[in-house]
Order: C-alpha cells, then structure tokens, then sequence
C-alpha cells in the first residue's frame, strides 16, 4: 500500500539546488549524490508528487532544481525517506493520541460531524448531533495543523453515502 504525505516545506527548505524548473510526469529525480531518488508521478505548479520506493511523495515544486539529466534535489533518496518517515511517524502518533472516545471530528469542509463513541483497530464510531452514528474506516481520519481530527470526507458526500446506504 502506497502511503502518501505532504513534507512540510520547512523540514526541507534546504533542498532546492537551483531555481526551480518544470518537471514532467515520468521524469527521474537524482538527489545530490547522482544517484536516482524517483520517479515524477503528478505535477503542478505547486507540487511535484514524487514517486520513492513504495511511498508517494509531495514536494513543494520550488524545491527541485535542474541538473546535467534532469530534475534534481538537495538531498539523498536515503535522506528524503527517513523525512518522510519521520513525519508519518509523526502523524500517526497524533491521531492515535486523536482517536480517543469523546473527541469531537469534523469532516474536511471543515463542518461538525460529531464525536466518537468507540475506537477499534479498523474503525470508528461517530455520534452525530442528531444522535444517530456513522462508522468510518480509521484510514479515513486526520489530525490538522491546528490539532483538529478530521474525517477525510466532505458532508455532502457522507450525507449522499448515508442517504444510498439507507434507501
């Protein structure tokens, strides 16, 4: 399972080499020991979705630089997955701190969606306002920047999904 992430910009602000160019989906990034760091998966001009090993990874498109073969980065492949791992580390140490009985969640638009009433190892039972409950698999939860747990739906769509499953 591929595991995606954005890595936050000041973690890595060092590793731009040069100005950043364009870059193109297929491309192979080389770090700054000449070897190959990934592939190019997706781009636009905010961020490259950089494909490394097994993980996606998100960078800031001012980070790249251009070398002889290409587009290039500051830093070593190595170098990039233990960032990277280190923030998903990270990440996962919130929201398991997060998803604890009696948190309020707010689904990513961002709206009150309600608070949880049980926690498993696969999923998670929200109480809504209504007092009506809403299972969501545990895959689908995220704690923002500002400390928030967020299920990673929007409200129209959860409602359209409730509204499918009940009719």
């Amino acid at each position: 399972m591929k595991r995606i992430a954005f890595t936050a910009a000041a973690a890595i602000a060092a590793l731009a080499a040069n100005p950043a160019l364009a870059q193109d989906v297929g491309d192979t990034v080389m770090g700054n020991d000449g070897n190959a760091i990934g592939t190019v998966a997706q781009t636009n001009e905010q961020a490259v979705l950089l494909t490394v090993d097994e993980y996606q990874i998100a960078l800031p498109a001012n980070l790249f630089g251009e070398g002889e073969t290409g587009p290039t980065l500051n830093v070593t492949k190595a170098q990039l997955v233990q960032m990277h791992e280190e923030q998903l580390a990270a990440a996962e140490a919130a929201l398991a701190e997060a998803l604890v009985e009696g948190a309020a969640v707010v689904t990513a638009d961002p709206q009150p969606l309600g608070t949880i009433d049980t926690v498993d190892e696969a999923n998670v039972v929200i109480v809504r306002e209504d007092e009506s409950k809403v299972t969501l698999p545990r895959e689908m939860f995220a704690v923002d920047g500002e400390g928030n747990l967020v299920a990673r739906i929007m409200m129209t769509d959860l409602e359209a999904a409730l509204e499918a499953q009940s009719g």
